[in-house]
């Protein structure tokens, strides 16, 4: 089972994998979403000939391999590129052996509980509460993650006194019965994020993410240890030595890898066994509804220190319009697994066709 060809269908802002091996089975897999037609490049032009006529079964290792091989070039590029060939692999295995991803890893196909993940900063604590409760009618989501402070922000919000305006609308709007999470994304200082932090508590929020900028783990780690809500970070990072800092000195109280960001889902679940090994919780991050929110269902469908919900995007992005011939549906607070072998899902051919196309080949 030699791996014998890999190709990329590419825009600005996906990038579906494809890989074939010379017993003519294939899987698809998918490069993080944003600037991935360079991604693609990086695919063609440093992974694939790491790849290519290896063999397709050993997936963790060849990932971790191609990473070593490119330590000049660490971070986020090279790891994206890893993530869609990882991802295509872990397909190719599934439907291999006529199981799904997670069946592969010891899981069983169930409906994931999720929470739903507002992305929105544009748009007054009323408003975002209003929606929030209309959703939540809809769909039944038991709990929801919302905006606060701003995108690295330097302890400057959106406007003066949004961060505590909309957690207490939130809260009103949704009863005492809804979880709450919040996400900073590494808008504050250690002093403001402690002070946002008791805020939070007050209204029982279970969920404070990225409160720091997330380089500065000992930032971090101040609020993690002078708080009782669950400080949590993780997304946006790729490299293994530094989750297990993350880990080893409780800089969080739950880890967030994100499969398409940090090398493929075999990178993830190592940071998911560091974090059980430590007694965390791992919740991963899924932010948008391309194959990585397919990815992370079927992960913690199988990890045995996932949190109770998985994220779930109530955003509609055009790019995600229309990419797979079946769509996600959350019901009563929860989504279904697919039912095919490997992930389980099949993207359009008319997607693939309009996408720029490239191939590596043995």
């Amino acid at each position: 089972m030699k791996l014998k060809s890999i190709e990329s269908f590419s825009t600005r802002n996906l990038c579906i994998v494809r890989v074939k091996t010379d017993d003519g089975l294939e899987g698809i897999g998918q490069i993080a979403p944003y600037h991935a037609n360079i991604s693609a490049l990086v695919l063609h032009q440093q992974i694939a000939h790491h790849a290519l006529g290896k063999d397709a079964d050993r997936i963790a290792e060849l990932a971790e391999a191609i990473v070593t091989a490119e330590h000049k070039f660490p971070g986020s590029y090279v790891c994206r590129a890893v993530g869609g060939l990882d991802t295509a692999l872990w397909d190719l295995k599934g439907k291999r052996l006529g199981k799904s991803v997670c069946e592969l890893l010891g899981g069983e196909r169930r409906p994931i509980e999720v929470y739903g993940s507002s992305m929105k900063r544009d748009i007054s604590p009323e408003k975002e509460a209003e929606r929030l409760k209309r959703l939540q009618e809809k769909h039944g989501f038991r709990a929801f993650k919302f905006r606060i402070g701003n995108n690295f922000g330097g302890d400057v919000d959106v406007y003066p006194g949004r961060t505590e305006q909309i957690v207490p609308a939130v809260r009103r709007a949704l009863g005492d019965e809804t979880l709450l999470y919040v996400d900073a994304n590494s808008g504050f200082t250690p002093s403001r994020a402690i002070e946002v932090g008791r805020m939070l508590e007050q209204y029982g929020v279970v969920h404070y993410e990225e409160p720091c900028p997330y380089p500065w783990l000992e930032w971090t780690k101040q609020v993690t240890d002078a708080l009782d809500v669950a400080v949590t970070g993780g997304e946006q990072d790729t490299d293994l030595a530094q989750f297990h800092r993350m880990i080893s000195m409780h800089a969080v109280d739950i880890v967030q890898p994100d499969i398409c960001y940090i090398g493929g889902l075999s990178r993830a679940l190592e940071v998911a066994r560091m974090a059980q090994e430590a007694g965390m919780t791992c919740t991963p991050h899924a932010a948008n509804l391309s194959m990585v929110t397919v990815f992370t269902m079927h992960m913690v469908a199988a990890i045995p220190n996932a949190g109770r919900f998985m994220e779930f995007t109530v955003e509609s992005d055009a790019w995600t319009e229309d990419l797979f011939t079946a769509g996600f549906e959350v019901r009563d607070g929860k989504v279904a697994i697919p039912d095919d072998p490997g992930w389980g899902v099949t993207v359009r051919p008319e997607w693939l066709e309009n996408a720029e196309y490239r191939i590596s080949e043995l």
